[in-house]
């Protein structure tokens, strides 16, 4: 297993956020993260990448367990996170952005273009003169510059045009096709469920359903994923 999280507990000051939460990511697999808004998605990454650490449980990557490393020793194991809100270096060139975090491995600034070519016409521009779409290309293509083993995006395509949300789910598909292991968050259903080979429900904080896309029936999904 490449990486086994296990009835963890996280608290943000005196607040339980996470009440016992368990996943798994094999090698080579792409793992859903799902519920509603609110309920320990982005936390539960918080805690993987050591920016909210648990209290209690155990998470282990790669037969190592980091619980209660700092997030940087986290990241450098082999964990690439695309946050939330993207969060590019916005007074940084595409080029310097992607070259930053760089680590030796397979993934390069030419490889990076051929995912995403809109960054290849954009090396020379400063992140923040870039649409919110390609913005989140850039946030992609910086995680796989650390040359992860295991890929985390949350809210991958939230608040993006179609056409842009398309390009992405495309990349992640084709990443999914080269063995890149990858947990994901996000609301796109239809989008979400022919990349990932098993998902994972939250609920206030808990791990409630563990599953196979095709098991995750319509009565399921008006039960824990419905407005």
């Amino acid at each position: 297993m490449l990486l086994e999280v296990a009835a963890i507990e996280t608290f943000y000051g005196p607040s339980q956020a996470l009440f016992g939460v368990d996943l798994n990511v094999r090698e080579g697999e792409a793992v859903a993260l799902m519920g509603r808004n609110g309920m320990g998605k982005t936390t539960t990454i918080r805690s993987i990448m050591g920016l909210a650490p648990a209290r209690m449980g155990s998470i282990t990557f790669a037969g190592k367990s980091i619980a209660g490393r700092p997030a940087f020793r986290i990241a450098r194991l082999g964990l690439g996170l695309v946050p939330e809100g993207r969060r590019c270096f916005r007074n940084l060139t595409v080029r310097e952005n992607l070259v930053a975090a760089a680590r030796p491995g397979r993934w390069t600034v030419a490889g990076v273009h051929d995912l995403f070519p809109r960054l290849a016409e954009r090396e020379g521009q400063y992140a923040d003169t870039l649409s919110g779409g390609e913005q989140q290309m850039l946030a992609i293509g910086r995680a796989l510059m650390t040359n992860p083993r295991l890929l985390i995006l949350d809210e991958a395509t939230e608040g993006l045009a179609p056409v842009i949300r398309r390009d992405i789910w495309s990349a992640i598909r084709t990443l999914k096709q080269e063995g890149q292991s990858i947990l994901v968050v996000d609301k796109t259903m239809a989008e979400l469920l022919p990349v990932a080979d098993r998902c994972v429900v939250l609920e206030k904080g808990r791990s409630v359903w563990h599953g196979t896309p095709t098991e995750l029936t319509t009565t399921l999904q008006d039960r824990y994923l419905g407005v």
